[in-house]
Formats: structure tokens, sequence, C-alpha cells
């Protein structure tokens, strides 16, 4: 299986925040913003895996900036790494101010997607090769929010993080 970066599974979608999708104070809901976050994601993960990929988790998610009705959104999604069957892909989500057309970051989120075949069982993806400084810093940002995830869900001991980190980075 030959290996991708992050720039082939970059996924850019943009949309106007409508009044139907904004709550009583007229900025876009939570929902609405995972959902257009989860679509996005779910594209960068299939172009990566060539795959049907499925959620599997929401790792975080920073509603850093409410984003009014009217203003342009962007979401920008790519895998940040590739595990056996999982990738996790990271998001960040651009507002343009209505008036001045001005870009700023309003928030960003972490999706983790699992490849599957056509049966639904989890199949392998492509190694990820990050080649920019911030690809690098997410990708190796990438292993340590995986080790941390197994500790919690009690799948692995803290001690077994840096074996863990030494088999994902051995060449």
């Amino acid at each position: 299986m030959e290996s991708k970066n992050p720039s082939q599974s970059r996924t850019t979608m943009t949309d106007m925040v409508l009044p139907s999708e904004t709550n009583p104070l007229n900025n876009l809901f939570g929902g609405e913003l995972l959902a257009r976050m989860d679509r996005a994601a779910s594209i960068a993960a299939r172009r990566h895996s060539r795959r049907i990929t499925v959620t599997a988790s929401v790792n975080h998610v920073a509603f850093n900036q409410s984003v009014p009705v009217g203003s342009v959104l962007t979401v920008d999604a790519a895998v940040s790494r590739a595990f056996r069957t999982s990738m996790e892909v990271y998001i960040d989500v651009w507002m343009e101010d209505r008036f001045t057309g001005e870009r700023s970051k309003a928030n960003e989120a972490i999706y983790t997607f699992v490849a599957v075949d056509e049966a639904g069982k989890p199949t392998e993806v492509p190694v990820l090769v990050p080649e920019t400084a911030l690809e690098i810093e997410r990708f190796e940002g990438a292993l340590r929010r995986k080790q941390l995830s197994l500790v919690l869900a009690n799948k692995m001991k803290p001690n077994e993080a840096t074996e863990l980190k030494a088999l994902f980075t051995a060449d």
C-alpha cells in the first residue's frame, strides 16, 4: 500500500450560515457545526483510505468563537495521522466576517475514523507521511492523543505508552 501525505486528503467545504441553522442569539447551532465538521472529516478520511469510513469518535471540539447568521464558514479537514485501520482527522473552522471579509479561526476539532470493507469490518489504511511543520506537529500529537485515549479506556497502562510510541515510530 502506497503512503500518502495530508494534502491528498485535504477537504474544504464553504457555506453560509442561514437563519434556520441558528439559535435564539442568531449564532450557528453547535450541533450544526458538528455535522459540518463530520461531513468534511469523513470525506478527508475516505480520500486517504479510499474505503468507506465511519466516525469512531469525536476526540476534541473547541467552540472558541460564535458564528453569527450570514457568516461565510469554511471547514478545512485533513488526515493528521493514520494508524492500522483508523485515522485521526484534524479540522479547522474559519469564519469570514460578513462586513469586512476578514477571515479568522473560529473553531477546531479532532475526529477519529475507521476504514471498513463492504462487510463493515475494519481494513488497513495507507501510512501517512507529513510534510509541513504543522503537519508534523499534528502527526506527533496524534500518537500522544491515541495513547491517552487508550489509557483512559483502560486498554493500556500508562507505562505502555512509551512502547506504543516506539511501535509507531520505528522504521
